[in-house]
């Protein structure tokens, strides 16, 4: 990157808008943090989920999503039911410069709870608001904090932009807002 990785964070969500809101340092008191960190930025998952429930006995497809294979929640703490998920959006909206991909990790505070956050990288050129996979491996329920840290995000700049976008293909998660089910084309 040619200048330190937080900096460069910072001037790129700041003066390009690559993170809105944007929080310049870590915050941590009393809660699961978020914020910009050393080399990347920890997103807040936000207060609206769908939480997986299999009262339909339907077959999940990708192909052919039942979006009744949901449970909207909103509130400050969601419960993942054990051996289930729930999708979620980040407070956070992203815009991914044509020379820049990132890759998002989930936190250790989650992750020692047997939580797994999944989610594909931010490809050159995407943005919106991130749909978020939370996963809850235990036998157990877990509980999720609205507004706080679940997943840090690492940007990779490129010597140049790469000749395809996702902006530029017509990316089917172009600019989306709050919860995306899956779909295709």
């Amino acid at each position: 990157m040619g200048i330190k990785a937080d900096s460069w964070i910072r001037k790129m969500a700041i003066e390009h808008g690559m993170i809105a809101p944007f929080v310049e340092k870590q915050v941590s008191e009393g809660i699961i943090s978020y914020g910009l960190s050393s080399y990347g930025y920890d997103l807040r998952v936000s207060n609206h989920f769908k939480i997986f429930t299999n009262i339909n006995n339907t077959v999940v497809d990708p192909k052919a999503f039942d979006a009744n294979s949901f449970i909207d929640f909103i509130g400050d703490v969601c419960t993942i039911p054990p051996n289930s998920f729930a999708l979620a959006s980040s407070v956070e909206y992203f815009k991914i410069p044509a020379d820049v991909i990132s890759i998002c990790l989930g936190k250790s505070t989650y992750a020692r709870c047997g939580i797994i956050v999944n989610v594909t990288p931010f490809e050159p050129g995407w943005e919106g608001y991130v749909t978020l996979e939370i996963s809850n491996t235990t036998p157990l329920p877990c509980r999720i904090y609205a507004n706080e840290g679940l997943c840090q995000v690492l940007f990779f700049q490129g010597d140049e932009p790469c000749d395809v976008t996702y902006l530029s293909r017509e990316g089917k998660y172009q600019a989306q807002t709050g919860i995306v089910l899956p779909k295709i084309r």
